[in-house]
């Protein structure tokens, strides 16, 4: 049995303990903290098939209006860096609900804005207030869970995070059909009024005041992201999650172009494509949760994995070698589907790494999660008009890291102290 499925099953020292973990992430508290880390994915994509129409609407160019998503990105980036820290020195709950406040005002400001430049504002700040969610989110279920339990509930919260942005251009279009590109803006102020409601209904407060004062010693002790940093564990699962999403990342940024103007779809078919390739990375987030039980995180992350190489490389090679240009549908599908094993897990144990700094762990997940997804949207943005070996590039790139990374990860044995802390609660 590997290292990291023998951590997981010495994290559940009991039936009672388990019970009282399943208890403490119900379902209505899982439902919360998964819509919690769908605002950041519906806000920065429902609105993309407006940008055409948002040129023209509000006298500006196509430059400006992408610089609205850059602006997001950028937010999102930076919030997350500070909530996962704020949230440890004064608890989760309190930074949480002013994240959730404050994104409901800047998407009522986004959906109403007069100029591309108040919009801009207004979507910085919407994607740094938005990084509350996602970050205090994950440090959440990391408060109240270990080991299966929590990598279960990773997987289920990142499905959210997996499947929202495959969905949610299409979902887009249709709002688009209905009206002007407001009405996908309005429908972001509806959700961000839905995540506030419940997270202050269904969300407590999950760091004790005493463990708190325990972080801040530490931090006295440590002022700087070392416990993170130092641990080899961490690092490597960390840099696997940022990579396996940064490949499904690739695959959306490019998608669009690839199946309709390399493959020759219409818009119609290109939704459908979608659609079913969500379905696909749905049913893996689904059988890697129901799993986990029983094989532990860190064999389905390497399943995961090897699914991805297989995807990427399939992808790769129909590209160079020139064959029929429609069977880059099944190893995209494998792909795609493969990240319902890789983002959950690696999550998982990425956070159990360091127990102690749950927040700041987060906010480095977070973080250079929402940085590489910029660098890749950009790359793909700098390289379109290039066929389809831009897109299969970088999903290969971004999947062998991701790969070794976790061969990295999987190597470090758990009395080394630089893997230390991944077999304590």
């Amino acid at each position: 049995m590997s290292p990291d499925n023998t951590t997981i099953t010495s994290d559940v020292p009991s039936p009672a303990a388990a019970d009282r973990r399943e208890r403490a992430l119900s379902g209505p508290l899982l439902a919360a903290l998964g819509l919690l880390a769908a605002f950041a994915p519906v806000a920065m994509d429902l609105y993309l098939p407006a940008f055409p129409q948002m040129v023209t609407a509000l006298h500006t160019s196509g430059s400006l209006v992408q610089l609205t998503m850059t602006a997001f990105l950028a937010g999102g980036c930076i919030g997350q860096f500070l909530f996962g820290p704020l949230s440890d020195r004064l608890g989760r709950r309190g930074p949480l609900l002013a994240g959730c406040v404050i994104a409901v005002v800047a998407s009522v400001t986004a959906a109403a804005a007069p100029s591309i430049g108040l919009l801009i504002v207004a979507r910085a700040v919407q994607g740094f207030m938005g990084a509350a969610g996602m970050v205090i989110g994950r440090a959440v279920i990391a408060d109240r869970a270990r080991g299966v339990e929590a990598a279960r509930s990773f997987t289920l919260v990142m499905l959210v995070n997996g499947v929202v942005p495959v969905i949610a251009p299409f979902l887009g279009s249709l709002l688009l059909a209905a009206g002007s590109w407001r009405v996908p803006m309005w429908f972001i102020v509806v959700v961000s009024l839905v995540t506030l409601a419940l997270t202050a209904w269904l969300v407590p407060e999950s760091l004790p005041t005493a463990r708190r004062a325990e972080i801040r010693a530490e931090r006295a002790a440590s002022p700087d992201a070392g416990p993170c940093f130092g641990s080899r564990r961490f690092v490597a699962h960390a840099v696997c999650f940022v990579f396996s999403f940064s490949t499904l990342m690739a695959y959306i940024s490019g998608s669009s172009f690839l199946y309709q103007s390399v493959l020759g779809f219409g818009s119609l078919q290109y939704g459908l494509l979608f659609g079913l390739n969500a379905m696909v990375l749905t049913c893996c987030s689904t059988c890697s949760a129901r799993l986990v039980r029983h094989y532990g995180p860190g064999r389905l992350l390497s399943i995961g994995l090897c699914l991805t190489i297989i995807g990427v490389a399939g992808v790769l090679a129909i590209v160079l070698t020139g064959a029929p240009a429609r069977w880059i549908l099944v190893p995209l599908a494998i792909a795609v589907g493969s990240c319902g094993f890789n983002l959950g897990n690696s999550t998982s144990l990425a956070m159990s790494a360091v127990p102690g700094a749950s927040g700041r762990a987060s906010a480095l997940l977070g973080g250079f999660q929402f940085g590489m997804a910029a660098v890749v949207s950009s790359a793909l943005s700098v390289l379109e008009g290039r066929g389809a070996l831009p897109v299969a590039g970088i999903m290969v790139v971004t999947g062998v890291i991701a790969a070794l990374a976790r061969l990295v990860g999987a190597t470090v044995p758990f009395d080394d102290p630089a893997g230390a802390g991944t077999s304590r609660a």
